[in-house]
């Protein structure tokens, strides 16, 4: 690496900032009480498969800080969404016309840990786009809530939402009524209005926090209206929320609290049969109130087993149940073909289960179930730093949920440890996933083709505790399968950042031994001391990477806050960055590049602007 200055490289996982992809380095900074001017335009960001352009927002929030983010355009229908801090492939909360002026939206969410939240502004589909305008203002501490009124089982209540009620998270006005369920009551609540389109919430309040349990917007055959059925998993003290499905609404409504019909009565199948079935109008009813059949099996605890369910006929869905008839899994699509199902779940507990088999909505037909079990979870074999591991993909593999095969290892590491993993194969496209050994496993991170050499993978990824670790090697895909090695490469400690001159020139080299991103994007790190107000212009010029400009602080959690950032502003691949400081301090400006796996020479310039 050469350089002027002393020169290293900070976190890399701080810039991803929850959006689960390199492009949210690109997030402008937007303050409570701002307003932009924007545009959706060519060669903005695009979503997987392009099927959206967007702008990235980074918003820094407290725990509990409440906000209002409204979205203006003449030329398109807008959508706005918000994303966690934590990395995350779902959005905290989205909306698309909750303005109620026709196609604007107004997201209103509420923080619920301090940290760097990522506010999209796209439109709803597609690549065109338009002039924008984006405003964020904070929002006054909600109400406090009332003590929730109570109904009973069979009992009809009328009530109406207002201005002066107490707010979800969202910013959605609500009612709260409780009531007492025994475990495996089933329930019927029907929640009806003229004034506004209702939407029923059902759930337990945990540590002083509402957890939704179902939910219903349009219930069938209601028009508007919501409708639920419910069985109840525990003895105890359940909520219903009542709300309108945007803030804007309010009014008068109808309440209906009943028993619930039985459920579908279950007939027996065996783990290895398969069952040629039919949906009528005259079978019982799912929780969602359309047409369902059942089906029991015995099962033992630790077992594998994977449900398929196909139809010619319908788009299907499946829900495995206890024998209590808690929902314990479901799925819709995740069939080898189009709209059939396929769930593959490991059975906690000696018993009996439920399946309920049905369409995703209301229809009838033909449809085959079967049930089989699959090779349950390995224990992982271990790994070395520094060791490269030859394996095979196969038939006889334990599967995952999306049916692929995979083999597991498991190392050893320290808190702040940075390691890479590369995954090659010549017989399918490769996939890497990371997570912490004991229990059910959650991948922290995951890599497709990070290798930059075809379909091959490289995950790069640091430690966030001391402690096992388990890799999954698997192909991207349900069908793959062949030979593939594996290699495990410790990539030490973070470095720690240099620093640099106002008025100076740093030239340097993005290498592998640089910081990264989750998702392979280099970057070096400099260090410069300011006073408030103090105006720089900052520019990278390289003609081996895009340049891409971050300048920002380490906060007292450690987390590092963009405060400006720039991908072309001065040309082509080159970046330009015109910014003030906000205080006196010391801030640290990220020179990176703009797309994963680029490597190569770089001149970065800070100097005061004139």
């Amino acid at each position: 690496m050469r350089r002027q200055t002393i020169l290293a490289a900070a976190s890399g996982l701080a810039l991803v900032l929850g959006a689960g992809s390199a492009l949210a380095q690109a997030a402008s900074p937007l303050a409570p009480g701002a307003t932009v001017e924007g545009a959706i335009e060519d060669g903005d960001l695009t979503a997987v498969e392009d099927s959206y352009r967007y702008d990235d927002y980074a918003v820094t929030a407290r725990a509990g800080q409440r906000f209002e983010a409204v979205l203006r355009s003449g030329e398109f229908d807008t959508y706005l969404e918000v994303f966690p801090p934590a990395e995350a492939a779902d959005a905290l909360a989205s909306d698309d016309d909750g303005l109620g002026e026709g196609t604007d939206s107004r997201l209103r969410f509420t923080a619920p840990e301090a940290g760097t939240y990522i506010l999209r502004a796209r439109p709803l589909s597609g690549l065109e786009g338009g002039a924008y305008t984006l405003s964020l203002t904070e929002r006054p501490p909600a109400p406090r809530a009332p003590r929730p009124s109570g109904v009973r089982v069979g009992q009809t209540v009328n009530g109406e939402l207002s201005s002066r009620d107490p707010e979800t998270d969202d910013g959605l006005p609500y009612d709260a009524f409780s009531f007492r369920a025994r475990q495996g009551d089933r329930l019927a609540v029907a929640l009806d209005s003229e004034a506004f389109d209702p939407v029923l919430r059902l759930g337990r309040m945990t540590d002083g926090v509402f957890v939704e349990l179902a939910e219903n917007d349009d219930g069938p055959d209601s028009g508007l209206n919501s409708r639920l059925l419910f069985t109840a998993p525990d003895n105890g003290e359940y909520l219903i929320r009542v709300t309108p499905l945007n803030g804007t609404d309010a009014g008068a409504y109808r309440l209906s609290l009943q028993e619930g019909p039985p459920p579908a009565a279950a007939r027996s199948i065996a783990i290895g049969a398969t069952i040629e079935g039919e949906l009528t109008e005259d079978d019982g009813k799912s929780e969602s109130d359309t047409p369902a059949d059942a089906y029991r099996f015995e099962g033992r605890e630790g077992q594998r087993v994977r449900i398929d369910m196909t139809s010619r006929d319908f788009d299907t869905y499946l829900e495995l149940f206890d024998e209590n008839r808690v929902s314990l899994d479901d799925d819709d699509d995740g069939g080898p073909e189009g709209t059939n199902s396929r769930l593959t779940f490991t059975l906690p507990a000696t018993g009996s289960y439920i399946i309920e088999a049905r369409a995703f909505a209301e229809a009838t037909g033909d449809y085959s179930l079967s049930i089989s079990e699959v090779e349950p979870d390995r224990l992982p074999d271990s790994i070395a730093f520094g060791a490269t591991v030859q394996g095979e993909v196969g038939e006889d593999d334990p599967r995952d949920d999306n049916d692929r095969g995979y083999d597991s290892f498991t190392f050893s590491g320290r808190e702040g440890q940075r390691i890479q993993a590369i995954m090659r194969s010549g017989d399918f496209d490769t996939f890497l996933q990371i997570g912490k050994a004991g229990g059910e496993f959650t991948a922290l991170a995951s890599d497709d083709d990070g290798l930059m050499e075809g379909t091959d993978s490289r995950l790069n990824f640091t430690l966030p505790d001391a402690g096992e670790y388990i890799l999954r090697a698997l192909p991207y895909g349900s069908e793959g399968k062949g030979l593939y090695a594996l290699e495990l490469i410790d990539r030490g400690p973070q470095p720690q950042p240099g620093s640099i001159l106002v008025g100076s020139t740093a030239w340097g080299t993005l290498t592998e031994t640089d910081a990264t991103t989750d998702s392979n994007s280099h970057y070096d790190a400099y260090r410069v001391t300011l006073r408030e107000d103090e105006k720089l212009l900052i520019t990278m010029v390289s003609n081996d990477v895009d340049s891409f400009v971050v300048i920002g602080r380490e906060k007292d959690n450690g987390e590092f806050e963009v405060l400006g950032s720039d991908d072309d502003g001065l040309a082509d691949t080159h970046a330009k960055l015109e910014w003030t400081a906000p205080d006196d301090g010391t801030f640290e400006i990220r020179a990176g590049a703009y797309q994963y796996g680029q490597t190569g020479a770089y001149a970065l310039t800070v100097e005061k602007q004139p």
